[in-house]
């Protein structure tokens, strides 16, 4: 990542849950810079990057920043999306507080408003918007609205968030395919056909868009976006947040506590490492230390990260990928996670008795596994190495072998050595 930076002092905040920004913003510099060169050349943007690595701080980093430069930034949140006229809406609220968009809705979609739309909140205007739309007009009125923000004397960043969520659930419904091919389309074709006016698009989400549109067989719905991947914190980067947080919290620390961290967490996922750092400061309180110590790195590693203060975020991980599968794919991805926790690895001829346990339950299951596969190493849950397949991270694999260490039915052939890896 090179070298770090940090908005402000030397110190950041403990912040393990929402988005950051300003002072509490820390590294990710090189990435702003990429992001801002595109963004100001008017290009649309896929930020990319697997769970926890900070997309949703750093594009509302760059947003909070272009708004000093004078830009107008929206941010449209579309997880719990759906329908297309769901995700519209969320776009049309996203869009009120910019000043003049919304009197320029209200102009151009006079029939669905009556009153002055500035006067209305942001969650008013968007019920009314909502309750004016159908299956047959939400492409027209998603065209008015992106042709407004394109026309408009100031520009503006438009960051539709975890738009590969909505996507998945749209591919549940009746010919979803069809759905998921029917936004994709329009969105493209609205953002290209104001190319070059004021409106600039990021798409995010905490599921993979290009293993989904590459499954579908719709890349060419997506390839107008330039991507851009966050990928984890490098060691130095890991270690230096550590410290900085030690100082911010005047927690004294011991030579060795930051990289014992490091190691034990495996890479620098950013929120992993915030949150190890808050579980110790939680550990220094109730035990009354006065300094956290190399051998303290364990205890809280075993008994908070994995035990069951750290279970609500680990389990989140399993959730997404329940919500971005289905239930037949999900089965098939938590077995090959299972295998790679409690085995070290995802070899092939676990793979091979995997296909052969779900081949009576699901076509084409060869080629299901390879798309799974596919998924789960672009979402950063584990990587190809000689062997097979492993866990990138200590901290998921450690999880996921506690977790199903005692049910998992063991798939390879021979049993190799849990922590042959470390």
């Amino acid at each position: 990542m090179g070298t770090s930076n940090v908005s402000g002092d030397s110190t950041v905040k403990s912040i393990t849950g929402p988005w950051v920004s300003g002072e509490d913003f820390f590294d990710r510099e090189g990435e702003l810079q990429v992001l801002d060169r595109h963004i100001r050349s008017g290009n649309p943007v896929l930020l990319s990057g697997q769970r926890r690595m900070g997309k949703t701080s750093v594009a509302r980093e760059l947003g909070r920043r272009l708004e000093q430069d004078g830009w107008a930034f929206a941010f449209a949140d579309v997880e719990h999306a759906a329908s297309a006229e769901d995700v519209i809406t969320k776009i049309a609220q996203a869009l009120h507080p910019v000043r003049g968009i919304a009197s320029r809705l209200g102009e151009r979609l006079a029939r669905l408003f009556s009153d002055n739309v500035e006067q209305l909140s942001a969650y008013d205007f968007g019920i009314k918007f909502r309750a004016g739309l159908n299956a047959g007009a939400w492409p027209r009125h998603g065209e008015s609205i992106i042709r407004s923000c394109a026309e408009h004397e100031q520009r503006i960043l438009l960051v539709i968030d975890e738009l590969p969520i909505f996507l998945n659930r749209l591919l549940r419904e009746e010919n979803g395919l069809a759905l998921v091919d029917e936004f994709l389309s329009w969105l493209r074709g609205a953002i290209q056909d104001v190319s070059g006016g004021s409106l600039v698009l990021i798409v995010s989400g905490s599921i993979g868009l290009t293993p989904l549109v590459r499954r579908l067989g719709l890349t060419d719905r997506t390839n107008y976006l330039y991507e851009v991947r966050l990928g984890p914190w490098n060691r130095s980067t890991s270690i230096e947040c550590f410290h900085r947080l030690a100082v911010a919290n005047a927690l004294p620390v011991e030579d060795g506590v930051a990289e014992a961290a490091c190691d034990a967490l495996g890479v620098g996922i950013p929120h992993h490492v915030q949150s190890f750092f808050a579980r110790l400061l939680d550990f220094a309180t109730m035990h009354s230390r006065d300094t956290i110590k190399a051998a303290d790195v364990e205890t809280v590693y075993q008994t908070d990260l994995l035990g069951p203060f750290g279970q609500n975020d680990l389990m989140h991980y399993e959730a997404r990928l329940r919500d971005a599968l289905g239930e037949n794919d999900f089965a098939i991805a938590n077995a090959i996670l299972a295998e790679a926790a409690v085995q070290d690895h995802f070899t092939p001829s676990a793979r091979t008795a995997l296909e052969a346990l779900f081949a009576t339950k699901i076509e084409n299951t060869s080629e299901r596994v390879t798309d799974i596969l596919d998924i789960l190493i672009h979402d950063g849950y584990l990587e190809t190495n000689d062997s097979g397949h492993r866990f990138v991270s200590h901290l998921l694999k450690d999880w996921w072998a506690t977790r199903y260490a005692n049910h998992h039915p063991i798939l390879s052939s021979t049993r190799s050595n849990a922590k042959a890896s470390r």
